[in-house]
């Protein structure tokens, strides 16, 4: 091989390094632009007073809170659904915080309800939750994981889970302008279930079952309040 030659395979390989380099430069620029992006209250323990101005923005019932950056900041559009997931296990709200915590798992939902009935926030209304296998659903629709008190089988909910779970829907209802409920068994309602937008079996027998007894007592309290 001749110099001209070496040349020329120096000059491509530089060209190749300088591309590459490039390129490294803009997937982190991309990626501490994105963490600049993310609301200061994101992915870290918060103050009592923190706390208290987040729920002032989410819902009253919220007992533990941990917001989790796995999540689309802000989410586009009207709130104007909901959507019930199960954990699929019984895990506590701090527990399932540290799940959505993991950054390679790349789930969150906006709200958790414990198997005591307690209620945990991990996206903010105002964000996109990455819980439904769908975008555009997890755009319009608040998103609940419900702790289940039975392993397998149809996936069983206690009482106390079942009932904040209401209590939870009617608040999400108030605050966010949502006159009614409607379960159609599928996503042309605005009561939805993971399985309607992903090959998967959440949110179980048991509360698959039970979706449209949720819509009547969310809307018999939302009735009687009006």
């Amino acid at each position: 091989m001749d110099w001209k030659s070496k040349a020329r395979e120096y000059r491509a390989i530089w060209v190749l390094l300088g591309l590459f380099a490039a390129a490294g430069i803009v997937v982190l620029a991309f990626c501490l632009g994105n963490v600049r992006s993310l609301p200061d209250v994101v992915g870290r323990t918060l103050t009592a007073q923190e706390q208290t101005e987040v729920i002032a923005r989410n819902s009253p019932l919220t007992q533990y809170v941990y917001l989790t950056p796995n999540a689309g900041f802000p989410r586009e559009g009207k709130i104007d659904a909901i959507t019930i997931h199960h954990m699929a296990g019984d895990l506590s709200l701090e527990q399932l915080g540290a799940e959505f915590a993991l950054a390679d798992r790349r789930a969150s939902a906006n709200y958790g309800v414990d198997r005591y009935g307690g209620v945990g926030l991990y996206v903010e209304e105002q964000n996109r939750a990455w819980t439904s296998s769908n975008v555009d659903n997890d755009n319009r629709a608040v998103t609940i994981e419900v702790a289940n008190d039975v392993n397998g089988g149809d996936w069983h909910v206690s009482d106390a889970s079942y009932e904040a779970l209401i209590e939870l829907c009617v608040d999400i209802c108030r605050r966010n302008g949502i006159d009614a409920l409607v379960y159609t068994g599928d996503d042309s309602g605005n009561l939805t279930t993971h399985n309607m937008f992903a090959d998967t079996d959440c949110p179980g027998a048991y509360l698959e079952s039970r979706l449209r007894d949720i819509a009547d007592k969310v809307n018999q309290q939302l009735n009687a309040s009006d």
